[in-house]
């Protein structure tokens, strides 16, 4: 667990060695299989897939970057970086996001695992089924990492987390916890899943009132208080941006006053918030059909 936050070389060293990937999601499929969420192994298993997913997208070798980014149809002639992540255009990576996956793999190995439905409905199992904060966190965590890029890979985790494995439950459901940490995480991975525009009436629907529930009346209590308020606000503007319905869903969720009263807020220990909460205020201001409600 511990060489597994060691940085880059690390990472793709362990990711590298054979059957560690492999014998660290068999423990933890035993353990969820023997109704044992919460032992001490199974913390540190999951611990270490989450560190060895970080920055996946970006560090994995060349021939896993072609294999992902085969495309089902051609986005471009002369594009000439089908293995790059880090190249290509903002057009590119949009079309990207309605572009499916290669079949998945039904024994994948190694580094495979690493985004395959298997161990994403393991996470999600972990999520709902532990109540070790450190299991939760790392857990939410590893998705947070799956979901972080521009490419088809983290959009494809997406699509799994929300609508093939019904994950929202068990996500919102760390909205509410006490530990500010996992709330933090689980608040950061809906904002990664909520810039997929496919799946944000889905998140709206079930996960929207309890975004705005959580949100602070006016200034947030701490630092990491405050980076959850930032998440929550950039997540609300995600799923409010291109929708009115959504936005009117805030509004009759009474997070209009909690945005207001956070974007007042101008020291600068909470700039950021204030800045989020703008931010959303400003895009809730241009479903001009709603002018007449947000007066009321």
């Amino acid at each position: 667990r511990n060489m597994s936050s060691a940085g880059p070389e690390g990472r793709k060293k362990m990711r590298e060695c054979e059957g560690l990937i492999d014998s660290l999601v068999y423990y933890i499929q035993g353990a969820i299989a023997d109704h044992e969420p919460n032992d001490k192994a199974t913390e540190n298993c999951v611990c270490i897939l989450h560190n060895l997913s970080y920055q996946l997208e970006i560090e994995l070798p060349e021939s896993y970057a072609q294999s992902i980014y085969m495309q089902r149809r051609n986005i471009s002639s002369n594009d000439k970086t089908p293995g790059c992540f880090g190249t290509r255009s903002r057009k590119v990576k949009e079309k990207q996001q309605d572009t499916p996956l290669p079949e998945e793999k039904s024994n994948p190995k190694g580094v495979e695992s690493l985004w395959h439905s298997t161990l994403i409905r393991l996470y999600l199992s972990l999520i709902a089924k532990s109540t070790r904060n450190y299991t939760q966190e790392a857990s939410l965590g590893a998705l947070q990492n799956l979901t972080a890029g521009t490419g088809p890979m983290p959009f494809s985790v997406a699509r799994t987390v929300v609508q093939k494995a019904n994950g929202l439950p068990s996500i919102r459901a760390m909205l509410h916890v006490s530990h500010p940490a996992v709330k933090k995480t689980a608040v950061s991975l809906l904002r990664n899943l909520s810039r997929n525009t496919s799946l944000q009436s889905d998140i709206a629907r079930e996960v929207l009132p309890d975004l705005v529930s959580v949100l602070p009346e006016g200034v947030p209590g701490s630092e990491i208080a405050c980076e959850t308020a930032v998440s929550i606000c950039y997540t609300l503007f995600n799923l409010t941006h291109g929708s009115s319905h959504n936005a009117r869903l805030l509004l009759s969720a009474h997070g209009l006053p909690k945005v207001i009263a956070i974007s007042m807020n101008d020291s600068n220990m909470f700039s950021k918030a204030s800045r989020a909460a703008s931010v959303l205020l400003y895009s809730l201001w241009s479903h001009t059909d709603l002018h007449s409600a947000y007066k009321k």
